[in-house]
């Protein structure tokens, strides 16, 4: 086949290449991956120019191949061994870093492509409303930590271009229209080839029928529904992405792994979710259609990105009478070994650990023993409307790692042992198979502390602050800093943090929010050389607050919380200070000491805009639960 217009194809080439590499890089930070990306893309192009000319828009087309081909191949964070990159720059792609995945392509989309909001939701695969929820978070974060206000943003993304123009050097287009013909040429020849196989396959099957069931018996079927290879021999396998892995050498004696939607839940299993509902199972197959994001909170399609295959399926049990709709998702992926697979797995666990998804609320850790190799769930609650609650299970059995999300469309407690029961079973499809690990016993739940969240693990985070009443802008958190200065400080107790062992403090915001300035929740910590510092560090604190109505005739204290329970001590105010006559200030404060390690927590609401008090305590307690990360 001879494709037509090189001439179209050329001009396109010249006049789309740098905006490419500049949304690339500004999505990776990996200049080479970015260069080989775009530059593979319009290979691609050329490849199907005959379908993609007569597209609108043909940079629509080839953006996301340039996207998703340069975050497979890019170095995690390369920028910083980057010697000619300037300091603006590195402030640029760190303050990228810090915002998800799907975050980073809206706000790339929105000041480095100019794509209309409908096209944009339609290219990262969310509802126009969710986009435009994202794209606002995306727009308050990136503007908090690179410390510009966001009419800044786009000319504080462009400048990287100047970056990325230095020492880019570009193949002709030729170069490309060849290595794209050569492409066509390859998948003809395979194709072709593949055709015949399967005409002289079905020829030998058809000539020894005698056989098959021998044969069937002793081989395995690979990923995608074709035939594993024999014993001895090189296989050559499509990944989950689709891309052609390594030759693999399959051990005479032992059978390759598979893993196929056949291996996933079935609708009758996953019933058990939600008893006496109606389910229906959803669309499976093996993520690559849109973005690959399919369960909540999850940050990038695969969490082996070098995995063999993956898996998924969803289900759904519409709402009924006063029953809200139920919808689970299952996501299974096979690692090339074991190790591989523990990667993905504590890769995984930091997605929902650490949800970057805007009004998420993380309520609850657990741990599964004995239900695989390891095991875990967590409980978030999406204060979004509606309300909905998310459980989420994730485990590994050997090479596999398999991930359970239900969503009940309403905000009661989960039960979580339908849940459990459910990833044993998801688990025990695999047990006894080639590349699974440990079986499932019967499940129980087992409530631990949450998981290592952001740069400062004993330090809370977004995810775990609960929502403000008649808010609902997204919360935002400044970087953890040295404490200088403690803002959760209350006139009453004047703490010091500065002189303690990993002192850090951080506030959090509502900056989408029409709030005054002195609106937000600080939290304050360091750790003391032993327990006994801790201690006192505490007792002074409290005894300051108790005498403070004596000390500051315009300052009122109600307890809200005391108490202690081992090495862990718990105590809450709610205290009022006038500041004039007409004027008084409200805080919610709390101190918190684990063994060594003290923290304390100061809330300034605007008047009815505020967090419940049951919600506080709630809060101060997960900061105990954290500050077990400064006590070690």
């Amino acid at each position: 086949m001879v494709h037509s217009d090189p001439e179209g194809f050329d001009a396109f080439y010249k006049d789309a290449r740098d905006r490419l590499l500049l949304q690339t890089y500004a999505l990776t930070g990996d200049l080479p991956a970015s260069r080989s990306a775009v530059r593979d893309s319009f290979v691609v192009a050329w490849h199907h120019w005959r379908k993609v000319s007569r597209l609108e828009s043909p940079e629509a087309w080839v953006r996301p191949h340039a996207w998703s081909h340069a975050q497979r191949r890019h170095t995690a964070r390369l920028w910083h061994r980057d010697k000619a990159l300037g300091e603006e720059h590195r402030a640029t792609l760190a303050a990228l870093a810090k915002l998800s995945p799907t975050q980073r392509r809206l706000l790339v989309l929105t000041h480095l492509a100019q794509v209309s909001l409908p096209d944009m939701a339609r290219e990262v695969s969310l509802p126009q409303e969710a986009a435009e929820r994202e794209l606002q978070l995306a727009t308050a974060q990136f503007s908090l930590h690179r410390e510009v206000p966001t009419t800044s943003i786009r000319p504080t993304v462009e400048a990287l271009g100047t970056h990325v123009a230095t020492g880019t050097r570009w193949p002709r287009p030729t170069i490309l229209r060849r290595a794209g013909a050569a492409r066509r040429r390859t998948h003809t020849s395979v194709g072709a080839v593949a055709a015949v196989a399967a005409l002289l396959l079905g020829g030998s099957v058809v000539g020894a029928s005698g056989e098959v069931a021998g044969r069937l018996g002793e081989s395995a079927a690979a990923p995608g529904g074709s035939a594993a290879p024999q014993a001895g021999s090189t296989a050559v396998s499509a990944g989950p992405r689709g891309s052609s892995a390594a030759p693999r050498a399959t051990p005479p004696t032992q059978e390759a792994p598979d893993l196929s939607p056949d291996d996933l839940l079935a609708v009758g299993q996953v019933r058990r979710l939600a008893p006496g509902r109606v389910w229906r199972a959803g669309a499976s197959g093996d993520n690559t259609d849109g973005n690959g994001l399919v369960v909540p909170c999850q940050q990038e399609p695969f969490a082996d990105p070098d995995g063999v295959a993956a898996a998924v399926r969803r289900h759904d049990a519409p709402a009924r009478g006063p029953r809200p709709r139920v919808t689970a998702t299952q996501l299974t992926e096979l690692s090339a070994d074991a190790s591989s697979a523990g990667e993905a797995f504590r890769r995984a666990l930091g997605w929902y650990a650490g949800c970057r998804e805007p009004r998420t609320q993380l309520l609850g850790t657990y741990r599964l023993p004995a239900v695989g190799d390891d095991a875990r769930v967590f409980v978030l609650r999406r204060w979004t409307r509606p309300t909905s609650t998310v459980s989420v299970a994730v485990a590994r059995t050997g090479r596999f790692t398999t991930t359970l999300a239900r969503t009940v469309h309403d905000g009661r407690p989960a039960d979580l042992a339908p849940l459990a029961s459910a990833t044993a079973a998801a688990v025990n499809a695999f047990c006894g198979t080639p590349g699974a690990g440990a079986c499932a016993a019967p499940p129980r739940t087992v409530g631990t502390d949450p998981l290592p969240a952001g740069e400062v693990p004993a330090i809370l985070s977004v995810v775990d602050l609960p929502p403000v009443t008649g808010v609902r802008q997204p919360w935002v958190g400044t970087d953890p800093v040295e404490a200088r200065v403690n803002a959760a400080a209350t006139r009453c107790d004047e703490a010091d943090f500065s002189d303690l062992r990993g002192d850090r403090t951080r506030t959090f915001v509502v900056p989408e929010a029409d709030l005054p300035a002195a609106f937000g929740l600080t939290e304050t910590l360091g750790a003391f050389p032993a327990d006994r510092g801790a201690r006192a560090f505490v007792e002074r604190l409290r005894a300051r607050v108790a005498g403070c109505p004596e000390r500051d005739l315009g300052s009122d204290v109600e307890q809200l919380a005391s108490r202690g329970r081992g090495d862990v001590d718990v105590a809450a105010w709610r205290i009022t200070v006038e500041i004039s006559d007409a004027e008084s200030v409200r805080y919610l404060m709390a101190v918190v000491r684990r063994g060594r390690a003290v923290a304390q927590l100061g809330f300034v609401p605007a008047g009815t805009r505020t967090i419940a008090t049951d919600d506080f305590l709630r809060l101060v307690d997960r900061a105990a639960e954290r500050l077990g990360a400064l006590d070690r």
